[in-house]
């Protein structure tokens, strides 16, 4: 929907509102037309119910309004003495309208400063778990959200295993667009395996079902800093088109809605206005070789011949702490590693019983098919790549057929615009274009560990609106399932200089406070 239709359909909503709750509204002491003043409506229908006026800002919360309107449902009922199981059962059965039955069928009466403490413990437990996933939700979604790093594509940086918190202030938190999901997962429900939200996956009919008119538009509330060069950034994977990202297919169009893709974790090496370009598996932006910051370490893979058959690959992947795995190539006494750092390979190459180490990298000029824009005009491959101009949002690009594959994908799928191409001529939208003015910022993701990584390199560029984060913090990293790496503990993801753990000031500052809370209860007791 737009937001037009989302306010035709909100001032629907109120009309139904009213309709059914004026006269309980006026056994409460109010006046009827109160029933039906959008927003107005629910700060006195929280003071009927007798509950905060703060209430009313969790109904306009998407996500967290799934479970806030049953229990406003719930409140309106007890309010006029329905307080029966079976009263709760059909307050949200109805999805609200039993309201209509006490409002027009019984006679009610309002039960004037009603106990709001729960009658039985079974009670008190639903309501206290209640409110915690509505807490939880609303810290999850517009706050901080905890990740979890599947792979190895910023490794050095930022380790498989390592569990963030995402902050989604920092670039501004984006209103969920699926209105109708479960809170606090993501595109699936854990143990089930099932979707967590309601949508048509129909690619022919996701623009005209019902359930799909129920996404709201893009809404970001305003950040208070921008992406940066190098940032390391989670954001929705523009090319998700599967439930499996093993299955990837960057050329098709995404049935997923974009709050529900599948959340990477990359470097923004390239920001809006950028012209960036890969030279022997270096970024270069602008011209200049791209500088990372001091805690990150680029990676690559490299072929390696031993002297003897003395050669123990797994010992010497341990020692020089090579990320990815190795492998014997075509049986020949040749390995290849994967990820091998700068400073590992300093070490490693004077190796006593190293012949020889030789990088795997393309060759300039011979076209790698999975690559970006996926065109047999552009001759591009993972190590050599671009240039080419990263959108900012408002800038005017002179467009033609040579260059319309670079950014096909930018006009149609991520600025909804419709686009056909007749002999040499481009329409945008049923009309000839020779420019093309972009609507939004957009990115170039990439991961550290330049050869074992899914990234910009096979999809392109990343729009603003997919973007869901910065990380912030890792408050806990396992290597595998029994050992903790008890060094990256509560340790900051960005910052110059080896990370510092702050787990132990950390467990001083919890058990200080617990100390002092028993503290402050022995002395109120006694």
């Amino acid at each position: 929907m737009t937001l037009s239709q989302w306010f035709i359909f909100i001032l629907i909503i109120q009309v139904i509102h009213g309709l059914g709750t004026w006269k309980l509204y006026t056994k409460a002491g109010r006046q009827a037309w109160e029933a039906f003043v959008p927003v107005y409506n629910g700060i006195v229908l929280m003071k009927i119910i007798n509950r905060p006026w703060w209430w009313i800002i969790l109904l306009f919360l998407p996500i967290v309004n799934l479970i806030m309107f049953p229990v406003v449902w719930v409140e309106t009922a007890r309010s006029f003495g329905k307080n029966m199981p079976v009263d709760t059962f059909l307050a949200v059965a109805t999805l609200g309208l039993y309201n209509y039955y006490l409002n027009y069928a019984v006679n009610v009466s309002y039960v004037e400063n009603r106990s709001l403490q729960p009658k039985t413990s079974a009670g008190d437990w639903v309501s206290s778990i209640l409110f915690a996933i509505v807490a939880a939700t609303i810290v999850h979604t517009y706050f901080i959200q905890p990740f979890t790093i599947p792979s190895s594509s910023l490794e050095k940086s930022l380790l498989v295993g390592d569990f963030l918190f995402v902050s989604k202030f920092h670039y501004g938190a984006r209103i969920p667009m699926t209105t109708v999901a479960a809170p606090m997962v993501h595109d699936t429900i854990p143990k089930l395996g099932t979707k967590s939200y309601l949508f048509n996956d129909h690619f022919e009919e996701r623009k005209t079902s019902w359930v799909n008119k129920l996404q709201l538009p893009y809404l970001r509330f305003p950040g208070f800093e921008k992406i940066d060069r190098n940032d390391i950034v989670v954001f929705n994977q523009p090319a998700d088109t599967l439930l499996n990202m093993n299955d990837f297919h960057p050329d098709r169009n995404y049935y997923k809605p974009i709050d529900k893709k599948t959340n990477l974790v990359k470097r923004c090496v390239g920001i809006p206005g950028d012209s960036l370009e890969v030279r022997n598996g270096y970024v270069y932006i602008n011209g200049k070789q791209n500088v990372l910051p001091d805690r990150a370490h680029l990676q690559f893979s490299y072929y390696v011949q031993p002297k003897t058959n003395q050669f123990n690959p797994k010992y010497l992947k341990e020692r020089y702490d090579i990320t990815d795995a190795f492998g014997i190539v075509n049986n020949q006494n040749t390995y290849k590693f994967s990820a091998i750092s700068d400073e590992a390979l300093a070490k490693f190459k004077n190796h006593p019983n190293v012949a020889n180490i030789t990088p795997i990298k393309e060759e300039k000029g011979v076209r790698n098919p999975n690559i970006f824009p996926h065109d047999p005009n552009y001759k591009w491959n993972t190590d050599f790549f671009g240039p080419l101009y990263i959108p900012e949002e408002g800038k005017t690009i002179d467009i033609n057929l040579e260059i319309l594959p670079l950014y096909k994908r930018v006009i149609t799928e991520y600025e909804d615009n419709t686009l056909q191409v007749s002999g040499n001529q481009i329409l945008i939208n049923g009309e000839v274009a020779t420019t093309y003015t972009f609507k939004q910022n957009y990115y170039w993701m990439m991961g550290d560990n330049r050869h074992n990584s899914i990234d910009a390199r096979a999809w392109g560029f990343v729009p603003f609106d997919h973007v869901v984060g910065k990380p912030v913090f890792i408050w806990m990293s396992w290597d595998g399932i029994k050992n903790p790496r008890w060094e990256r503990f509560f340790t900051t993801v960005s910052g110059s200089g080896k990370a510092t753990s702050y787990f132990i000031p950390f467990l001083i500052l919890l058990f200080g406070w617990i100390g002092f809370n028993k503290w402050r209860a022995r002395k109120k007791n006694g």
